[in-house]
């Protein structure tokens, strides 16, 4: 059976939603992220395990992302801007596969559904499968941290064969 590891930027928001849920759940986690740590709140936090690419910025960390992943799983609410826009611009570049779950459009358990199917669609060597997630800072979905955390827990409980509502800590 596969592993699944998750990655992202550590920006508030999107990101560290899917940080927190790889971290509750005890799964392996971590990407990369601008220098300095920078992000919309000032320095990431360093229960994030991200790593800090010497002298890049957001766009250096963006590509890196979608670069060192499988494939890149878009969570947002509305349509795509700023970073999440270009997200999927370099994704469509180097050829990575990506998935757009639009929240304002679905609920919570099929954003998940959608989620292991793309997992499962993704070409991957290995035994790890790395997944990107990535969508908007918190300043633009103040909502998108919780909602992320939420659809990546549920992915990650039924990838690996959990309930749901199972407790589950590392």
């Amino acid at each position: 059976m596969k592993l699944l590891k998750i990655i992202s930027g550590g920006q508030t928001g999107v990101d560290r939603g899917a940080l927190d849920a790889a971290i509750e759940i005890g799964v392996e986690c971590g990407g990369w992220c601008p220098s300095g740590r920078m992000a919309e709140d000032g320095s990431i936090p360093n229960r994030y395990p991200v790593m800090e690419l010497a002298n890049a910025g957001y766009a250096e960390r963006t590509l890196r992302n979608v670069a060192d992943s499988d494939g890149t799983l878009l969570i947002l609410h509305g349509p795509p801007l700023g970073g999440t826009r270009e997200t999927i611009e370099y994704c469509v570049e180097i050829q990575k596969p990506y998935l757009t779950i639009d929240c304002s459009r679905i609920e919570i358990d099929e954003a998940i559904n959608l989620g292991l199917q793309f997992i499962a669609n993704l070409p991957s060597e290995g035994a790890t499968i790395t997944m990107n997630v990535a969508g908007p800072r918190a300043s633009q979905w103040p909502q998108g941290h919780e909602i992320t955390r939420r659809i990546v827990s549920g992915v990650l409980r039924r990838f690996s064969g959990q309930n749901d509502a199972g407790a589950y800590s590392s």
